[in-house]
């Protein structure tokens, strides 16, 4: 399911545990502090976990909003984007 993860985290450390882990779950950074990309439900629950372990919950906030596709091709783009298809898994779709 297409994932948007955003967050605001006070500590550098935490906010670097918390991109990477993004990161290694296939999410595409399309900002600083926001990611996107298609992970399965256990994915999405698996990030949740991670996060309430390292966060301070009086100090930082950290959203995880699923977008259906039609929803998706719905969303509108202006200025410096991010690559809707790769992160979408359309261009993976294609080739396989």
């Amino acid at each position: 399911m297409l994932t948007w993860v955003i967050y605001d985290i006070s500590a550098d450390k935490t906010r670097t545990r918390i991109a990477k882990a993004c990161l290694d779950y296939g999410l595409y950074r399309v900002q600083k502090s926001v990611f996107l990309g298609d992970i399965d439900r256990n994915q999405v629950d698996e990030i949740l976990l991670f996060s309430k372990e390292i966060l301070d919950a009086a100090a930082d906030s950290f959203y995880v909003f699923p977008m259906c596709r039609e929803d998706f091709k719905r969303v509108r783009i202006h200025g410096q984007g991010f690559d809707r298809q790769l992160v979408a898994d359309e261009i993976l779709t294609k080739i396989i």
